[in-house]
């Protein structure tokens, strides 16, 4: 006989089905794990396994009521089995045997036991939660936000410097891949830090990278949390950066000039190597001034090849070759790059993968151009910014090593400064303009070459926009737009109306006569014509009824237009006293549909309702600040006059 069914009727046990099967505690799950509550976050942290809400969380408890945090069951089932959890208590056990020994004066066995240390690795977890590598890359953005923030830490005894260390030279990495591949796309100057955003396979990255102040560390955050995020974003970052060097045909992880970072190098101190059977090694050559530092001189393995092609085929001459020599030695002269053996390769070979092709035709924006960065500009962030777009940089040997040229380098034709009043000295030549750091990150975002006048040396910038937003949206959601946005100024009509009108009293003081004779000779008809001025019949019999009772032509269109002002002023007020009694009348019939609604519904609806008022509110706020400052310019500019 096959198995019987529960019988009509047949009560089930409580707890073994449901919601009560489906979810477990926290301190249910510590229990059945057999950790600790920190090695049980730490686990969730890099599993990716966070709290669920149920949606009855007394059925969930078992019928309890008390506040607690609920996992799927399968979740901590499945954590039952992961490799780090063994490591774990292997590492707990180690730590009994080292205080023992330390306690008891044992130092040799302690010795023995910290060199057995457990370690576990993460590898396989980040194979497990991320199969393919688009989906690396769409977890990107707060790995490198994570990364930046510890890389501008102060060592302390909770954040070793080996961290920091080793963060620093993870954003470097990620820097040189953005400059080298010209994939930065967005940058925005904000209150919170700089916003990047960048286009890498496909996929849109977005980070923030804070400005370089002294911080302070608060004593009251939990850094175990974070540096457990911290641990699995550097070990991504690690998988992520291999594959995008190895996919342009690069060495990773780049070599250290430890001289050059001991200098402030910074992102010159990382040098790069090129894989193929032809190995050309991206390094800078000395100077020959001393103490000058470093230029890159890129050999490249085809522009070599080319050269040997042409010589082989004979079409190369010696006229043509002395002018290759010259192209390569002109932008940088007073250097010499390594003579390298490098073997041709064949074009399309198996090893190296197809790169796609960038869609920005503004990567080379700034290609033409050599910049100077002055000793008070943040050197890190223009740098990067600048040679993302294919631009020159040099600075100032405050700021560190390595700058290719100095400020009186004949080429540079922008020079940077942040300082309220600049006054150029008379021995540095050429001609070069003198530019805010602002300028560099506005060019970026409109993708074009701004005017220079506009943001010289103590000037008033122009207003510095967010390139994330998308005006449209917010002008077809009823947000705010700013006239530099290509925000509407039809708000501004009416006061610009209402100081015409301020005007022509003040003029008119002395022909306040004529003015009481015209107001007593208007007519019915001449009000009618005013307030439909479209209409020509009207406007005829106005014109007869002024021709009848003896007006002049001149004082005819001087009424009429008066007329047209009040009945535009007239209708305005009542468009927004309209507007109001209907707001109202929305309301209440939102309000009698609201008695329809179920409960959550309404909740829901109270939510986006409160939400759209703020908005609302904040627009017209918004709107009105910029009418008065208008205003405030109409006047000054009257005053000039």
């Amino acid at each position: 006989m096959g198995r019987q069914g529960p019988r009509a009727g047949q009560m089930k046990r409580k707890g073994v089905a449901g919601a009560a099967k489906n979810y477990i505690t926290r301190n249910q799950a510590i229990k059945k794990l057999q950790c600790t509550l920190s090695d049980f976050r730490r686990l969730c942290i890099l599993k990716g396994i966070y709290p669920r809400e149920p949606r009855s969380r007394k059925k969930a408890n078992k019928g309890s009521s008390a506040p607690a945090s609920f996992y799927y069951s399968k979740d901590i089932q499945y954590l039952l089995h992961e490799p780090v959890l063994a490591k774990l208590r292997e590492h707990k056990a180690f730590a009994k045997k080292l205080s023992r020994a330390l306690g008891r004066g044992e130092w040799g066995l302690a010795k023995n036991l910290e060199e057995s240390k457990p370690v576990y690795r993460i590898d396989h977890i980040i194979k497990e939660r991320y199969p393919t590598f688009t989906d690396s890359l769409r977890d990107v953005d707060d790995a490198l936000s994570l990364i930046v923030l510890f890389a501008a830490l102060p060592a302390t005894t909770t954040i070793p410097s080996a961290i920091i260390s080793n963060c620093n030279q993870l954003a470097a990495q990620w820097q040189l891949y953005v400059m080298r591949t010209k994939s930065l796309r967005k940058v925005f100057l904000s209150i919170k830090g700089v916003y990047f955003q960048a286009e890498v396979q496909g996929q849109t990255i977005t980070w923030l990278v804070p400005y370089m102040f002294t911080q302070n560390i608060p004593v009251d955050l939990d850094y175990r949390i974070m540096l457990t995020f911290l641990e699995l974003y550097q070990t991504l970052l690690g998988f992520v950066f291999f594959k995008l060097f190895s996919d342009i045909n690069l060495i990773y992880p780049p070599k250290l000039d430890d001289v050059l970072d001991e200098n402030g190098a910074g992102i010159g101190a990382l040098l790069l190597e090129e894989t193929g059977k032809g190995l050309v090694v991206l390094k800078d050559d000395v100077e020959g001034e001393a103490g000058e530092g470093k230029e890159k001189k890129k050999v490249l393995a085809k522009d070599v090849r080319k050269q040997i092609h042409a010589m082989s085929s004979g079409k190369g001459t010696e006229s043509e070759e002395m002018e290759i020599d010259a192209t390569t030695t002109s932008t940088a002269a007073p250097l010499t790059s390594e003579e390298l053996d490098v073997f041709p390769t064949v074009a399309n070979n198996g090893d190296s993968l197809p790169t796609p092709a960038s869609d920005n035709s503004n990567n080379t924006l700034f290609a033409p151009y050599y910049f100077y960065l002055s000793r008070e500009v943040t050197r890190p962030t223009l740098e990067f910014v600048i040679r993302s777009f294919s631009g020159r940089v040099g600075w100032d040997a405050v700021l560190g090593a390595g700058s290719p040229y100095t400020e009186a380098d004949p080429r540079i034709t922008h020079h940077i400064v942040d300082r309220p009043a600049f006054t150029p000295r008379e021995e540095w030549p050429g001609k070069r303009a003198f530019v805010q750091p602002q300028w560099v990150v506005d060019c970026i975002n409109k993708g074009t070459l701004l005017p220079t006048a506009d943001y010289r040396p103590g000037a008033v910038l122009p207003p510095h926009l967010s390139p994330f937003v998308d005006e449209d949206e917010v002008r077809r959601t009823g947000g705010y737009v700013p006239l530099e946005a290509g925000g509407e100024v039809e708000v501004d009509e009416e006061e610009e109306e209402d100081d015409a009108d301020d005007d022509e009293e003040e003029e008119m003081d002395e022909d306040e006569a004529p003015k009481a004779n015209i107001s007593a000779k208007k007519s019915k008809a001449l009000v009618a014509a005013a307030k439909a001025p479209n209409d020509d019949a009207l406007l005829h019999a106005a014109e007869l009824e002024a021709e009848r009772k003896g007006i002049a032509p001149a004082e005819f269109q001087a009424q009429l237009e008066a007329e047209k002002k009040k009945a535009k002023k007239a209708a305005a007020g009542e468009k927004k006293a309209g507007g109001k009694v209907g707001k109202k009348s929305r309301t209440h019939e939102e309000q009698l549909a609201s008695i329809m609604l179920t409960g959550k519904q309404k909740k829901l609806y109270n939510k986006m309702s409160y939400s759209a008022d703020r908005k609302a509110e904040e627009t017209a706020k918004l709107e009105s600040r910029r009418r008065a400052i208008e205003k405030e310019k109409r006047k000054g500019s009257k005053s000039a006059l």
